[in-house]
Parts: C-alpha cells; structure tokens; sequence
C-alpha cells in the first residue's frame, strides 16, 4: 500500500471562531503552495523554523500576518513535505485561505484522517500509534487522555512487538527447517513450549479490552433498589449538585437520570433510577421497567437499600440487576442507624453492606473507593493498553491460532503447525499494520476528523 502523490490541504483546527487557525499542506507542492499565500517567505525555508508572514490573496492584497512553518520530509509528521499557516481564528478568514490553497490543481481537500493515514502509510508511525491520535483526540477524561498519550508514545505498539516479534521468528524457523531440512535441523525443537508461551500473552493482552473500553468510553454506574431507600440524596451527593428530585414520598424518581462525573481520573456515568416495588402507578411502572433496562447495559450497579432490610429482601433485590456485579450499601444511615440490630436474625447478616448517608456524606467517600475497585480492579486507569474491540477479535484470532498451533506440535506435522503459526501472525498484523487491508484502513480513518 502506497500513499498517492497528490497534495492535500484541511483546516486542523475547529471550524470556529478563536485566537489561532491553522492550515495544514501535505506533499509534493505543500511548499510552493504555502508560499504562493505567504510570498515574503523565503524560497528555501529553514525546516522546523517559524516565520512571521503576511498571508495574501490572488491580488496579493493582505488577508492576514500570522506564523508558517516548514516541515521538511521526511522528518514531518506525514513523511511528506508539510507546511502550517497559523492565523487568527476567523472561520471565514481560513476560508478564504482554504480556497486559495485549493487554487492549485495539484491540491485537493484532504479525507478525514488522512494526514494520520499518510503517516502511516510513509512508516512514521504504526497502526496502533494511528488509532492513539483518534483515542486522544476524543478523550474526555484524565484517564482517557493519559492512555491514549501512552498509546500514542508506543506503549501498546511496545506489547504487540514483544509478541510479534518472537511470533515472525519462530514462524521464520519453522519455514526453515521445511524448506531447509539440513541447515535448519533441529531449529524447531522448542516449537511446543514457545507456541504456549506466545499464546498466553496473545490471550493476556486481550483480556485488558473491557478496561480499554471503560478507559475510552468511561464507565456506567446504576443506582437501584426500593423506593425511598435514599437513592436521588445519594445521586446527588455523588454528582456533587442537586440533579434529582428528593421528597419523603415513595416513587419521586420516574426516569433514570444521569450525570457524568470523573474519578481519580476515570469517566463515569452515574445513573439514579425509579425504585422498584409493586402496584405502581402507571408513569411510575413505565420508570421501573426502565430500570430493569438499564440494569442490564451498566458496567455496576450499585444496590441502595433502606436500614433495616432483611437478608430474604437484599437477596430478591440483588436478583432484580441479572448478570450485572451489584455492589450493596445501605442508606439513610443518618435516619435509622440502630434498625439493623431491631431486626434480629431477620436483619442481613454480618457483615452488613457498608452504610452512607447521601443527606450527611457519610460513608460517601468510601462508596467511590469501592466503586471504582469494583470496576477497576487495582492499579490506574491511565496505565492500561487501549486495546480496543477490533484488537480484541484480532488477538482472539491470533490466540486459537496458536491454540491449533499448540495441539499440532504434538500430533500433526510440520506443515499444519507452520500454517497455523502464519495464520496468528496475519491475525497479529491487524494490530501492528504489517498485514491491513485497504477496506480496514478505510474503515479505521473514517472516525477521525478532517484535518488530523
């Protein structure tokens, strides 16, 4: 796959009004085409230097006075020849230069993401380094903006090479020794053994994609449980504003709210839901079975329950959220703190769920901590490979290949394993680019934006 020859231009900021615009040119004419706007640079610019520039029209009347820069391939970030005209920020200022620019027959507007792509293409950076510049472009927590600046910095590129790497060798060895019996005796004797261990972490990295999704997309948190256990003071207290609604009569909520919040960095949607409870009115039935909808589509579902509930209730209740983890509490804690003990052997067994108070805080700061330990796990959101959906069913591949590759080692011969070992190798390639098709690329650049 080969980048075309021809000149690309966009705008690579916002199309809005700000104090800076940026032009960005890419290829063969980006130079001739960026003096032809800023005519008083010189016909050699020094690469990497910003120069104070009028930027003209085709009278060569003054449009603006701004900055450009020279970007010499292939030491830019396309590998081509890139210039930047960085201007004020009028939208129809960058217009104008836009037009000019696009003057040129050699020039057209470039696809979305084709900047990134042609870097790519040009061996500036690898697949998985692309796919970082859209993760950061689109994240909307600290955690999310610390991954994809790890992944852009290499980090998962890192991991697919420590598995690509000894993958291409030992692919390489068992060829050899196929069509070169004699000089490459022996040189599949550890064929089993490394397969396994090539599996493993196949299958490891893989298992991080439900943290690369919660990472990218942020995670969902759902509050539940009976009416008038607490649960809109507690949304609210978390959420830090009054969002919800809050009376002493039973069914106030009857629809889920929601807010997003960041902890310790990671995005999370919080949900307050219409309790559940029997014969309710009609509105508040149609709040209910919302309820049991979303129950089903959270990462977590937090079980609000009033003081006092019975180990027979807490159970009935935790039924209600299906496959989704329930982490439970007890609420009102400012209201009944001694109904635990009234109620006996009836009461939940110890240890009780932990108690918070949405009216006073308490507890508050300890339910996050659990909640983002339910989530998370351990460690730190911003440590995680986003390994996205796409390298999920890449590595899957790659892993039953090895799997087949595993079981061939023992009873099949040669050729079977060295077929398959190419065929988690292809699967790999995915990842990394070193084997991606034009559809797939196509595909991945679409979800950027113009400009990038």
């Amino acid at each position: 796959m080969t980048s075309d020859s021809s000149t690309i231009v966009a705008l690579a900021t916002a199309p809005v009004a700000g104090a800076v615009g940026i032009l960005r040119v890419s290829g063969p004419a980006a130079l001739e085409v960026g003096r032809r706007l800023a005519p008083g640079v010189p016909a050699s610019p020094t690469p990497r230097h910003a120069y104070l520039a009028s930027f003209v029209d085709a009278a060569g009347a003054v449009l603006d006075e701004g900055l450009f820069l020279y970007f010499q391939a292939p030491r830019s970030f396309t590998g081509e020849d890139v210039v930047e005209l960085q201007a004020h920020g009028s939208p129809r200022l960058l217009r104008l230069l836009l037009a000019r620019a696009l003057e040129d027959e050699r020039v057209r507007p470039a696809l979305p993401g084709e900047f990134t792509r042609r870097a790519f293409l040009n061996g500036r950076i690898d697949l998985t380094r692309a796919e970082a510049v859209a993760d950061l472009v689109a994240a909307d927590s600290e955690a999310a903006v610390r991954a994809a600046a790890a992944g852009l910095s290499g980090a998962l590129a890192g991991r697919i090479r420590a598995l690509e790497t000894p993958l291409r060798e030992l692919h390489a060895d068992l060829e050899g020794v196929l069509n070169f019996p004699e000089e490459a005796e022996g040189a599949d004797a550890e064929a089993g053994p490394r397969v396994t261990a090539l599996r493993s972490a196949a299958e490891a990295l893989r298992a991080e994609v439900g943290r690369g999704r919660l990472v990218r997309q942020g995670a969902r948190v759902a509050l539940y449980g009976p009416v008038n256990a607490g649960k809109s003071t507690l949304f609210n207290r978390l959420v830090g504003e009054a969002r919800a609604l809050v009376d002493d009569e039973p069914g106030t909520t009857r629809d889920a709210l929601e807010a997003r919040v960041e902890w310790d960095g990671l995005g999370v949607t919080l949900y307050d839901t219409a309790g559940l409870r029997e014969a309710p009115g009609r509105v508040e039935a149609l709040g209910i079975a919302r309820t049991r909808e979303l129950l089903a589509a959270v990462d977590l579902a937090v079980l609000v329950l009033p003081p006092g509930t019975s180990r027979d209730e807490a159970s009935s209740w935790t039924r209600e959220a299906g496959a989704t983890p329930v982490l439970s509490v007890t609420g009102k804690c400012d209201v009944m703190p001694g109904a635990r003990e009234e109620h006996g052997s009836a009461a939940l067994p110890s240890p009780a769920p932990p108690r918070v108070s949405g009216l006073t805080g308490e507890g508050v700061e300890a339910l996050r901590t659990s909640v983002l330990t339910r989530l998370w796990g351990g460690g730190t959101p911003s440590a995680v490979a986003l390994v996205s959906e796409r390298h999920s069913d890449a590595l899957r591949r790659t892993a039953e290949a090895l799997g087949r590759a595993e079981a061939a080692s023992r009873v099949s011969t040669l050729e079977v394993l060295s077929g398959e070992v190419g065929l988690a190798l292809e699967a790999l390639g995915e990842v990394s680019g070193t084997s991606v098709s034009e559809a797939l690329l196509d595909t991945l650049f679409q979800r950027f934006c113009i400009g990038k």
